[in-house]
């Protein structure tokens, strides 16, 4: 069977859809031979192959060689001596005769199968080209196009095979409003397996999407000489990252802001002017909470239990160390991963002169017990 057209469409998806027609071929003669024997009866042994350069479908079967007719048991798998003998005088017994087969009306079947299977194949081969080209993503800042949006959610296509990720509401920056077409920076956070593929999971709310936006506008972030040691967030509202630098000469809060606050400017503006507190890190935990309670002023942190510290404040700054609903403390206790109560320095000092008091009447109390033991002897 000759079909010229059939080849020559392997050879345009080879260039169209960069898969090799091998891939294809292979796929087709298993497809083909399940499909001649389907037909022509299961019991044959038979074997289609494609043979490009001559641009043919050739079907194949085999039968092995028995010497008498006792022996044989399957006239469909086996030929006699006398028979092979007349195909070539060599044969004996044994052997696997081999002959090409010209079934009727096969070349139809052959095209109904042929376009099942490449069809198939195309998109197993594509999901598999999909799911490479996404892994590559995770964890990675992308350009997107909004393409749909569909309730809460926003979809968004990203790479060359216009790949679909969907961004939830707790995904979202909350106060942003999207719209279809709008190009859109967002962070891969993960790959599912969805109904009809593996669906990316992105987001611009995360940690992760600060992280990138730091490393694409800040090159000593990129080339390892600042360093991101924490984040803590509440997207649309305020961020605060700790950074430092291996490098006694290089001021990491200094390269993080940029010349007349260019790059940090740069990155408030992706975020729609979210605050963002850049805090220099220390390896000690009482400095590092001081720090992360910016902007406000602190005049002393203590350790009061294991995983917990006490920052005191002016008066005035109480309202601003806690934050709008105590987010700027809350914020600076995901920063330093340790719990940190916050009281005004008037409230601190009234405890402790409550405490004082308190240890003041117990001595009292042991001189008291003291005195009368005394009286006693």
């Amino acid at each position: 069977m000759i079909s010229k057209d059939f080849f020559q469409a392997l050879e345009d998806l080879e260039s169209l859809r960069k898969v090799k027609k091998e891939v294809f071929i292979e796929a087709l003669e298993t497809a083909l031979t399940s499909a001649y024997k389907r037909n022509y009866g299961e019991a044959k042994s038979a074997v289609v192959k494609l043979n490009p350069e001559k641009c043919k479908i050739e079907v194949y079967s085999y039968k092995t060689i028995v010497e008498t007719e006792e022996e044989m048991t399957d006239p469909d798998k086996q030929i006699l001596l006398e028979e092979a003998k007349k195909i070539k005088k060599s044969y004996k017994v044994g052997d696997l005769v081999q002959q090409e087969e010209n079934p009727k009306d096969f070349g139809r079947i052959a095209v109904q199968t042929a376009k099942q299977v490449v069809m198939q194949k195309l998109r197993e081969v594509e999901r598999e080209q999909t799911i490479s080209e996404i892994s590559e993503k995770e964890d990675e800042l992308v350009t997107t196009v909004v393409n749909r949006i569909d309730g809460e959610n926003v979809f968004v296509e990203l790479g060359t095979n216009q790949i679909e990720a969907v961004m939830g509401i707790h995904d979202q920056i909350p106060g942003e409003k999207y719209h279809v077409n709008q190009r859109l920076k967002v962070y891969v956070k993960k790959i599912k397996e969805g109904v009809k593929g593996p669906m990316l999971q992105v987001s611009r709310a995360n940690t992760g999407f600060i992280k990138k936006l730091f490393e694409l506008e800040i090159p000593e972030i990129a080339n390892g000489e600042v360093v991101i040691n924490s984040i803590s967030r509440e997207a649309g509202y305020r961020t605060k990252i700790a950074v430092s630098s291996p490098n006694p000469n290089i001021d990491p809060i200094g390269a993080c802001v940029g010349d007349r606050g260019a790059r940090i400017n740069s990155i408030i503006e992706e975020l729609n002017g979210e605050k963002i507190d850049i805090i220099e890190y220390s390896d000690d935990i009482l400095t590092f909470v001081e720090r992360a309670l910016s902007p406000a002023p602190v005049e002393s942190v203590q350790k009061i239990a294991e995983g917990q510290t006490l920052a005191v404040v002016p008066d005035d700054k109480l309202s601003l160390a806690i934050g709008k609903s105590g987010q700027n403390v809350r914020l600076a206790a995901r920063l330093t991963h340790i719990k940190i109560d916050v009281k005004s320095h008037t409230v601190y000092q009234s405890d402790m002169y409550s405490k004082e008091v308190v240890k003041t009447n117990s001595e009292e109390e042991m001189t008291n017990l003291d005195d009368m033991f005394s009286d006693d002897e």
